[in-house]
């Protein structure tokens, strides 16, 4: 029976995880699309980033497909009378305890492996590879008689476009990433460079004029050669590279910013922040236990629901959870409370509840929500007749 009840755990948790990860990874990718449609970023590069954010989509991930498992399986099990079945052959609801509590131990060493190690991994490769195409192999790609937006502030047209070359002829560009008083440059012709040092695309125009809005009206500059520098890294604006923050850092750096070691160890503000990211990277692992566990009763009580709205009353109790945890995070970053008990207050209701309700349907005194809310329109009914 533990081995049946297991293997099930398993195949739901595969089907959860895998669903959730590519629903989060397709989101992802469609915040992205400008990016990579403004960019000649190779599908290699794009399925590496979103390898290396994997372990930071699965620390919140891995808690939900753990409850959703354990609440599907027993959901089914108690539809299926399976549970009455397992009763009146003399087994109670602790005797089947064993297979999902291992299957939530595991799933806790498994995100407790993805907090200590994946997530700095993850990170520390994703900033690195995103550097490496902005330095390296990233270029706008240009399309001949289409306006292009691709860097904040800067628009570059061309009438005539070659990408494998860089030529362009009859360009236009715009500046207003200077402040109000934007610039205007036209061109005959222009090249499209990289400068793999810095990091930044080249638009070299030539034989052409500048013209500049004033108080007193426009001045027009000629030139032979003008060039103008636009910024990659404004492109990944969705991803903040400048200094590496508490969730992108592994265990040991956090734990050496804890005690004093450092380099900004004074900053109460931060501290708290590190503080918060340490307390949140247990108690997450640690939530795979207690939604478990939670999940047991849950699905007890509502037996006889449909399996679609089953992950849908799961996933509202996770909401539930993770807005509480999401609180915990503010008030924990803000220093009005400790953030080990705001934190962790999560998990300490969701277990109370847990052990209260697995109590009650071990002795046949959960509430049968289903059945409850099917009666009430005959109960309607019946009140309408004796009236």
């Amino acid at each position: 029976m533990h081995r049946e009840i297991f293997r099930e755990l398993l195949s739901l948790f595969g089907l959860c995880l895998g669903s959730l990860l590519a629903l989060i990874l397709i989101g992802r990718i469609l915040q992205l699309r400008e990016l990579f449609l403004g960019l000649e970023v190779g599908l290699v590069d794009m399925a590496m980033l979103f390898v290396y954010l994997g372990p930071f989509f699965l620390l919140l991930i891995v808690p939900i497909a753990c409850m959703l498992s354990v609440f599907l399986t027993f959901l089914r099990m108690s539809t299926d009378r399976e549970l009455v079945a397992l009763k009146a052959g003399g087994l109670s609801l602790y005797q089947m305890l064993p297979a999902p509590v291992l299957f939530c131990i595991l799933c806790t060493l498994f995100n407790l492996f993805i907090s200590f190690y994946g997530l700095s991994w993850g990170m520390g490769h994703f900033r690195s590879t995103i550097i490496d195409i902005a330095q390296t192999r990233a270029r706008i790609v240009m399309q001949p008689g289409v306006f292009n937006q691709s860097i904040p502030g800067i628009t570059v047209y061309a009438r005539q476009v070659d990408n494998a070359s860089g030529r362009m002829e009859e360009v236009m560009v715009e500046d207003r990433s200077r402040g109000k008083a934007g610039i205007t440059i036209i061109a005959p012709e222009g090249r499209l460079e990289t400068d793999k040092v810095h990091g930044d695309i080249l638009v070299r125009l030539n034989n052409g004029k500048v013209y500049r809005q004033q108080e007193g009206g426009i001045s027009v500059l000629s030139f032979d050669e003008y060039v103008v520098r636009l910024d990659l890294n404004k492109l990944f604006k969705g991803f903040d590279l400048g200094e590496v923050k508490p969730k992108e850092m592994s265990w040991e750096s956090l734990g050496l910013l804890m005690t004093g070691a450092g380099e900004i160890g004074e900053n109460s503000a931060y501290m708290l922040k590190v503080a918060v990211e340490m307390q949140k990277r247990i108690a997450l692992p640690f939530a795979c236990i207690v939604l478990g566990l939670f999940a047991m009763p849950l699905a007890c009580a509502f037996e006889g629901l449909e399996r679609q709205m089953g992950v849908v009353l799961a996933l509202l109790n996770f909401l539930v959870y993770y807005s509480l945890l999401s609180v915990g995070l503010t008030v924990g970053e803000s220093g009005i409370a400790p953030p080990a008990a705001v934190i962790w207050l999560p998990n300490l209701l969701f277990m109370i509840l847990g052990v209260w309700g697995l109590r009650r349907a071990t002795r046949e005194r959960s509430l049968n929500v289903v059945s409850m809310l099917r009666h009430i329109p005959f109960r309607l009914r019946r009140r309408e007749r004796e009236a």
